[in-house]
């Protein structure tokens, strides 16, 4: 083992050397909060980069209160706090220009984290 080589466990973007690896522990504060979830698996839906008001449309829809003053309050989380914790693990990218996000990684890289998070969505839904 060479000298000052991390023994953290990373999760590497296969499409390219330019993206820097994502430590797993990255991904799990990632996924531990459930709005964040939900943006992660819209997120790997798109193709493309979106604008940020439509994530947060999408997450006041899932969250089951579908008013503006809901979606005004999802909007500025997004952007003073979830967004920027996702750029921050190199996640996702956010553009404030334009205010479109976008994945950073690759779908494969959050499927298990996707899967995981879904699982226990359905296992809490049916202890209810």
């Amino acid at each position: 083992m060479k000298y000052g080589v991390s023994m953290k466990p990373q999760t590497e973007n296969p499409n390219d050397g330019e993206t820097p690896s994502v430590a797993s522990t990255d991904l799990f504060v990632a996924f531990s909060a459930e709005r964040r979830q939900h943006a992660l698996a819209y997120l790997a839906q798109k193709p493309a980069a979106i604008p940020l008001g439509d994530l947060a449309e999408y997450l006041t829809l899932v969250e089951g209160d579908p008013s503006y003053d809901r979606y005004e309050r999802v909007l500025t989380d997004l952007y003073h706090n979830h967004v920027p914790k996702l750029v921050d693990a190199g996640i996702v990218t956010y553009e404030r220009e334009t205010e479109l996000v976008a994945l950073s990684v690759t779908r494969r890289v959050l499927s298990p984290y996707l899967q995981l998070a879904e699982l226990e969505t359905v296992s809490s839904a049916s202890n209810d």
